[in-house]
């Protein structure tokens, strides 16, 4: 926020500073090489598991919820993806994919692709693992990294560590990220049609979206579950048809687009290595932003479904990374790619992708872009809501607790909303970073037990079954609350006898 004259100076010395320490220590030396060994070590562990079981990713979409412990039909597994996918969907597939190709040029896009091919690996074990050691709620179920922490690896002061990291990132940094996008989109768009913007217009924005948000909060996860379901494949199905639109219209230029992804990502293109590696820093860190996998925060909302199996909650969300990158992410690059035409400056603007469609579909584009950003952006804000929701109940189950957070989250969208974006994305970089430090750390020795369940699926699906677990199938694992055998009557909505979620 713009308090005084020395305000923009302040924020650029904090931005130049933390930048500097996330640049130069914590993604280049420390988190990039712990993600590629993690997931190297759980895609050769389960034996590729992202592509040898990417089939059966759609076929259990489908399966049906139980009734939860309030009478009401709990999260399906298809309503838990939603979630996952509002917070994954956010401003890091449109404003991130921008800052990467702005400062890595590109080849970062390429190094997106390959990096979400190899972490689609650690997606799976972290929901995998949230599946098994959630526990019971009135709704249907809670759980996450900090619940699969201390059930699996017995560490109660590192499951407190992480819930406080992800607090402090969804739901304050992330969702000032995405509040404080709303509000650049719109007035870029109020502005095109010749209105005044400002100070007023920023704070009329930020009240707005948390009205906005605050009646879809306070709803609880089924609303949150219901709004995700309804918008999410409405603006995603309409960004890839503009996308595909785009690249009809200039076919012509796609081939040079890719030979120049592919040639950048390599350095080919570059005019020394240091170079290469800021293409594939800035590639693999707006890929994690952006696909969250290995962040562990798609774990809480995978841990919300009730499904048979927990390996198929964990296919599921592997599918969401799919989905995140490899289509959503492409979209956006392509737009860019081909609108730029290869005059990239290296200064990030963060409406790139409005501008490049404006030069391809002319003026009116910019306003259909601002409703996409703001439909992707305000369900990020309900999904980054709701990763926080379960770890503020993990720390504290206190119901003045959690009415306390969900003012804290509502005044930092408003905040979020009038603060300086260059600052807002350092410290979404310093503290994504952070909490995937601790999520890998965690992952990495639990690996063997989401193995084993992979095993089990395995096994019943060989023999024709669907497959069910119960926690008998493997009574040396400690910490298991949930997936107890009983026998009883199949009810609607619910799974027939034994099939315990």
């Amino acid at each position: 926020m713009i308090l005084a004259d020395a305000a923009p100076t302040i924020d650029a010395r904090l931005t130049e500073m933390i930048g500097t320490f996330n640049d130069d220590v914590l993604w280049a030396w420390i988190l990039i090489p712990l993600l590629v060994g993690v997931s190297l070590y759980i895609t050769f562990r389960t034996g590729f598991v992202q592509f040898r079981l990417f089939p059966e990713m759609f076929r259990v979409l489908g399966n049906k919820p139980e009734i939860a412990p309030d009478g009401k039909k709990a999260v399906s597994s298809l309503q838990a993806f939603f979630i996952s996918a509002a917070a994954r969907l956010g401003t890091g597939n449109i404003i991130g994919v921008s800052v990467a190709i702005s400062l890595g040029g590109p080849g970062a896009v390429f190094w997106m692709w390959v990096m979400a091919l190899v972490v689609c690996a650690a997606s799976f074990v972290e929901s995998t693992l949230a599946q098994l050691y959630k526990v019971r709620h009135p709704a249907g179920y809670r759980g996450g990294p900090a619940y699969y922490i201390e059930r699996g690896l017995g560490s109660r002061w590192l499951a407190v560590v992480f819930a406080v990291i992800l607090i402090m990132t969804f739901p304050l940094v992330f969702n000032a990220v995405q509040s404080n996008t709303i509000t650049n989109t719109v007035a870029n768009s109020v502005g095109e049609l010749g209105a005044g913007t400002g100070t007023i217009f920023s704070v009329v924005i930020g009240a707005l979206l948390v009205v906005l948000t605050g009646l879809v909060i306070f709803g609880g996860v089924r609303r949150i579950a219901h709004t995700a379901q309804a918008l999410v494949p409405f603006f995603a199905a309409l960004y890839v048809v503009i996308g595909l639109i785009i690249m009809v219209m200039h076919w012509q230029l796609v081939p040079g687009m890719i030979t120049s992804i592919v040639a950048n990502a390599f350095g080919l293109g570059e005019f020394a290595a240091a170079a290469l590696g800021v293409v594939i820093i800035q590639g693999v860190r707006r890929g994690m932003f952006s696909n969250e996998a290995g962040l562990g925060s798609a774990p809480n909302a995978a841990a919300s479904a009730s499904v048979t199996h927990p390996v198929k909650q964990g296919l599921v969300q592997t599918l969401g990374v799919y989905l995140d990158t490899m289509v959503v992410c492409s979209v956006t690059a392509f737009i860019i790619l081909l609108g730029y035409q290869g005059n990239l400056d290296g200064s990030f603007e963060g409406d790139m992708t409005q501008m490049a469609l404006m030069s391809m579909l002319g003026p009116w584009a910019l306003h259909l872009m601002t409703l996409i950003i703001f439909l992707v952006a305000f369900t990020s804000v309900l999904g980054n809501y709701y990763y926080g929701e379960s770890n503020v109940e993990y720390l504290s189950g206190n119901g003045n607790v959690l009415f306390g957070y969900k003012v804290v989250f509502l005044v930092a969208t408003f905040l979020g909303s009038l603060g300086s974006i260059d600052l807002v994305w350092t410290l979404a970089d310093t503290t994504m970073g952070l909490m995937a430090l601790v999520n890998l750390i965690a992952i990495a020795p639990l690996t063997v037990i989401a193995c084993r369940l992979l095993k089990d699926y395995g096994e019943q699906r060989r023999q024709g079954l669907d497959p069910v677990f119960t926690r008998d199938r493997m009574p040396d694992i400690r910490g298991v609350e949930c997936w107890e055998p009983r026998e009883e009557p199949a009810t609607e909505g619910r799974e027939p006898a034994g099939r315990d979620s």
